[in-house]
């Protein structure tokens, strides 16, 4: 039973495996572990774990079978693609310097992953690396991967090396079995069906070592019966960091496998714990109260808030961003931005508190403020502007500003409605052509992207400038964006599918979810307005250094998160950055900026990346590359893949 249906409303359901022995029995080790035990898969090894194929006899005709789990026939399809994971056998070894191992390695790995397709299981747990050398296994592996299906391989890595086999006779240090990991992906050149189970074992890396395989593409995690502790009813528990690690694991949808054996006393039955159930019952699979704590674990956690529950089905998917002066948005895309009730409650704090600040109580009832909104779309901003000068009771004269004739429609509809004749004034042009009648003294637009200045928000205001008095204020009065680098496994291999050089010189809005990041955020670019000096360019450049931590272990960059913050009006702000994100705000996603190729970053290095803005007559763009700790190309030279138009 999925841990999501144990008695909670989960929003997913998650999913715990159980790791087997070899058994010739397939029917009574699903029954066993599933109808018995109540795990929802089992990890089995589909071979006899004795046979070696050096040593099977071969028939009259020169052929033999390997002795597998039974025929094909003794499940159903349904039951070995849903409930087996298949595990290959735990004793191949090839990159051995013993050929005969080495060529039974190659010949035994080839075999079981071809009757695993067969069977159409949806995984095979390959077994870890020996030693320091993979690049036999990977090429065998990667040559398997070229011709496999939909199958996913899970290469098995122990999240601390063990100590008898954590020292390196030449340095004297840890080995981080990220590299292996590293290494082997490399050598299968990322491919996306190569995936990685963690072995959890009693002893945790640091919280930063932890943190970058987050970005990493993982699927399971094996969670060994000694990593658990006893309470002090003889129940099975895990540490604290532990169980922080565990819940992790839930919010990216990786699975959970139970292996080894149970090591813990009986202990009578808490009616109010949460093994709600007879002793008897408790016992007669020998992993189920391990089960239980996970599935303990998982009803402990808080529910989704709204927002997140919202952004679930946009989580790691690329989109291409806005055009917003090249295309007019659909009415669902006026709609979905409409519903960010935090966006105009910090819009309507910005212009009350610039009315304040612009009219003295005692000249309220004699002066009016003519505010514009430039980019009026279907008229949020009209209304929180409205609403801002009832709240603070300043006469106002409102200009809406809007290029999209079929949003023009809806605008003038909710001027009827809402009975604002007298009060707003509907424009239907482009603010950067329209001759204004008058200067205004609040311009209010919401032309930021998540880049801050990716949807032209400074051409725009540019070009309405000129309508505003020489003291008058914009709302936004400035924004920053912000990059950081990370290791998005998921998100390089989606641009990566595309099998061309122009998907990884564009920009992507995105949910970032399954991602590491690797260092804190710095800003990149700042725009004012009104701008200070009007022939000021919209060209930037910065350079950029990042500084890996000591205690993150090495890393890959696949690319660059980029964030926005803007400050509306002094002390009001608007922003994505997640240090100071305005909390329940949706309207923006990250913009993801990839790397052609991933860059490995070693703990203590600075990673130095260069940005630019670059500006032509009908079109803006950025250009980006790092320069060390080694040279990428510089990505969208000229423009050539990805730009916005003018």
């Amino acid at each position: 039973m999925p841990l999501g249906d144990r008695g909670g409303d989960k929003s997913e359901a998650r999913f715990c495996g159980v790791e087997t022995d070899f058994s010739d029995d397939m029917p009574h080790v699903i029954t066993f572990n599933l109808a018995t035990g109540k795990f929802d898969f089992v990890v089995a090894p589909l071979t006899d774990p004795t046979y070696r194929p050096s040593l099977v006899q071969k028939d009259n005709f020169g052929s033999a079978s390997p002795p597998f789990a039974g025929s094909d026939l003794v499940l159903s399809p349904s039951q070995w693609s849903s409930h087996v994971v298949g595990k290959i056998s735990s004793w191949i070894d090839l990159d051995s310097e013993d050929e005969t191992v080495r060529l039974d390695s190659e010949t035994t790995l080839r075999q079981e992953l071809a009757w695993a397709s067969h069977l159409s299981l949806q995984a095979c747990l390959l077994p870890a690396p020996k030693g320091t050398s993979c690049a036999n296994y990977a090429r065998c592996v990667n040559q398997i991967l070229q011709d496999l299906s939909n199958m996913q391989l899970w290469l098995r890595i122990s999240l601390v090396v063990p100590d008898d086999d954590s020292m390196d006779a030449n340095s004297a240090t840890l080995v981080d079995s990220w590299e292996t990991w590293n290494s082997f992906r490399l050598l299968c050149e990322h491919h996306s069906q190569l995936s990685v189970a963690l072995d959890i074992l009693s002893t945790l890396p640091s919280a930063n070592s932890l943190g970058r395989w987050f970005g990493e593409s993982v699927r399971a995690a094996i969670v060994n019966t000694d990593s658990f502790l006893t309470n002090g009813r003889g129940y099975p528990c895990l540490s604290k960091r532990h169980q922080m690690l565990i819940t992790r694991f839930f919010n990216h949808n990786i699975q959970i496998i139970i292996s080894g054996n149970s090591g813990n006393p009986k202990a009578s039955v808490d009616a109010n714990d949460f093994h709600n159930r007879s002793v008897a019952d408790s016992q007669r699979h020998p992993l189920r109260l391990y089960l239980d704590y996970v599935g303990h674990l998982y009803q402990k956690m808080d529910p989704l808030p709204e927002q997140e529950r919202f952004e679930l089905g946009y989580r790691d998917y690329l989109q291409s961003p806005l055009q917003p002066l090249m295309d007019n948005l659909e009415a669902r895309t006026y709609e979905t931005f409409e519903k960010d009730a935090m966006k105009y409650i910090q819009y309507q704090r910005a212009v009350s508190k610039a009315m304040l600040d612009m009219i003295p109580d005692e000249e309220a009832s004699t002066k009016t403020i003519v505010l514009m909104v430039v980019g009026a779309g279907r008229g949020p901003l009209v209304r929180a502007s409205l609403q801002a000068s009832e709240e603070t009771g300043r006469k106002l004269k409102v200009y809406a500003v809007e290029k999209n004739p079929n949003a023009v429609v809806t605008l003038h509809a909710l001027v009827k409605l809402e009975g604002w004749e007298d009060i707003v004034t509907i424009v239907s042009c482009d603010m950067r052509y329209w001759n204004a009648p008058e200067k205004a003294d609040i311009l209010v637009s919401e032309l930021l992207g998540s880049f801050g200045d990716n949807e032209l928000s400074p051409e725009c205001l540019d070009g309405a400038q000129r309508f505003l008095k020489p003291e008058g204020i914009s709302i936004p009065s400035s924004y920053t964006s912000f990059i950081q680098p990370v290791t998005a496994s998921k998100l390089y291999n989606d641009v990566k599918a595309h099998k061309d050089v122009s998907h990884f010189e564009t920009a992507y809005v995105v949910k970032i979810h399954n991602a590491a990041r690797l260092a804190p955020c710095q800003s990149v670019f700042t725009f004012t307005h009104p701008k200070p000096v009007d022939s000021e360019s919209n060209q930037r450049y910065k350079k950029l250094h990042f500084t890996i931590p000591n205690d993150t272990g090495s890393a890959m960059v696949h690319g660059f998160a980029g964030y926005f913050d803007a400050v509306l009006y002094k002390d009001v702000h608007l922003g994505i950055e997640p240090s100071t994100a305005t909390p329940n705000m949706f309207s923006w996603f990250s913009i993801f900026f990839p790397l052609r190729s991933p860059i490995c970053v070693k703990p203590g290095s600075t990673l130095k990346v260069n940005f630019w803005r670059c500006c032509g007559p009908k079109k803006v763009w950025y250009e980006w590359c790092v320069t060390s700790p080694t040279e990428s190309p510089i990505h969208n030279c000229n423009g050539r893949s990805y730009w916005v138009g003018l």
